[in-house]
């Protein structure tokens, strides 16, 4: 088989997307999640109080969101056939900077500037962590995880250095806004997310990036004689990670009025990861299902939410989640023989 077959036949098909069998077999997992979903909604309708009221979408919505936006790009890397081990500690260095930033003298004296230096500073910072990874992935040749462990532990140090491992708290009512404020009752993350979540959908599935994405994942060997860009690919795709990473953590910070480097974004790799992989994401690579990583994270915090909801130990529901993923894990390896 030439090298561009191979390329086609490992998941572009001419516009980006797997073949017929896989996407079939895709399209099947996401009706059974989809309906797993809608079985639990109206399981809560059944059982759960007050389940109905604005409120209580309004708190799942403020839960799920900076999960979404980081599963997003977790996905993109995970297509990549790699794993980004280091989006909860840019989330900290991007909350700790955020405060920093507009509290400064000049930031108090220039608020307006002072505003906008608070959002595209963090989140240029968080774009080099993932220029970062990139580079040790695509130029050194360095394993995805290990490269994204270096910041994994030192970026969250660096947070703690920032802040000199104190607790942050701030009044802004502009920035607080992103993590607070409300449109049509629902909280403006949850529509920042869903429009991201388009975004990054059609990116993936309409643009010449998604295209090299998906062959990259799918056989990196095979893009390259193809003259797929494979380490500019990779480099972009950790980027945009940590940039949604970045985005999350200052998401995060605005909706509790404080920064707590040692706790923003912790264990937000896996909450990522999870989602993804519940959605559809093949570890191997060649697969970014966005509209799964959506259903994904929405189930696994659904799960998370009836559970507590129905007396059940908070600790409980980390036991839940390892379990649907356990799950999810072997849907893949079972198809994968079949």
């Amino acid at each position: 088989m030439s090298a561009q077959n191979s390329l086609t036949g490992r998941g572009l098909g001419g516009v980006g997307e797997a073949p017929a069998p896989r996407r079939s077999r895709l399209n099947r997992r996401l009706l059974g999640l989809a309906a797993a979903l809608l079985a639990l909604v109206l399981l809560n309708v059944a059982m759960t109080p007050n389940f109905l009221q604005l409120q209580t979408l309004a708190v799942n919505v403020s839960q799920v969101a900076p999960v979404v936006i980081v599963a997003l790009g977790m996905t993109l890397v995970i297509a990549t056939g790699g794993v980004d081990l280091s989006v909860g500690a840019v989330m900290a260095v991007a909350g700790a900077l955020a405060p920093l930033i507009f509290g400064s003298g000049w930031g108090v004296a220039n608020p307006g500037l002072g505003l906008a230096a608070a959002f595209v500073g963090p989140l240029l910072v968080a774009a080099a962590c993932g220029l970062f990874n990139g580079s040790l992935v695509s130029f050194l040749g360095v394993q995805p995880i290990i490269a994204t462990l270096i910041l994994f532990i030192s970026g969250r140090g660096v947070a703690l250095v920032l802040t000199n491992g104190n607790l942050q708290t701030f009044t802004n009512p502009s920035f607080t806004w992103l993590g607070t404020g409300r449109a049509l009752g629902i909280p403006v993350m949850g529509w920042i997310a869903l429009a991201l979540a388009l975004v990054v959908a059609v990116v993936v599935r309409k643009t010449i990036y998604g295209r090299y994405l998906l062959s990259v994942g799918g056989n990196e060997r095979a893009a390259s004689l193809a003259g797929t860009p494979v380490a500019t690919v990779k480099i972009w795709t950790y980027l945009i990670c940590s940039t949604l990473a970045g985005l999350a953590g200052l998401i995060v910070v605005a909706q509790n009025s404080a920064s707590d480097a040692a706790r923003i974004g912790n264990l937000m790799e896996l909450d990522a990861i999870a989602a993804a992989v519940v959605g559809g994401a093949a570890l191997s690579g060649g697969r970014a299902p966005i509209l799964g990583t959506l259903l994904g994270a929405l189930f696994i915090q659904l799960v998370g939410y009836t559970l507590v909801a129905n007396g059940v130990p908070d600790e409980a529901t980390f036991i839940v989640t390892a379990a649907i993923i356990v799950i999810a894990v072997w849907l893949q390896d079972s198809r994968r023989r079949t």
